[in-house]
């Protein structure tokens, strides 16, 4: 089956780190452009950074957070570093083999990719 599956989301104080995973099953994800989607409380879904032949990082995480990919272990990360109250969300990756910019693919928060994860929380507060 085609599966998506985020981990590595949990409670931390501000300042500090998670690394978020994105395994793909089913699909070579290095075909593929990945990306990882937040949604917040009473906010809509939007792109956080996304990788296909280059990296794209919204501004308000630029600086912060580190997108990459396993291509042996099929899977991408989200390196997460100085974390702030406002990043609190679930998190969520998506893959389409369409060979999107990476940019593009941030700016379609909504779309229908051909792969969706489940989503991992994060929370960030003292």
């Amino acid at each position: 089956q085609v599966q998506l599956v985020e981990s590595g989301g949990g409670l931390v104080q501000p300042g500090g780190s998670l690394r978020l995973s994105c395994a793909a099953s089913g699909f070579t994800m290095d075909a593929y452009a990945v990306g990882w989607f937040r949604q917040a409380p009473g906010k809509e879904r939007e792109g956080v950074s996304c990788i296909s032949n280059s990296a794209y990082y919204a501004d308000s995480v630029k600086g912060r957070f580190t997108i990459s990919r396993d291509n042996a272990k099929n899977t991408v990360y989200l390196q997460m570093n100085s974390l702030k109250p406002e990043d609190t969300a679930v998190y969520f990756c998506a893959a389409d083999p369409f060979p999107f910019a990476a940019q593009a693919m941030c700016a379609m928060p909504e779309a229908d990719f051909s792969s969706w994860g489940q989503g991992t929380e994060v929370t960030v507060s003292s």
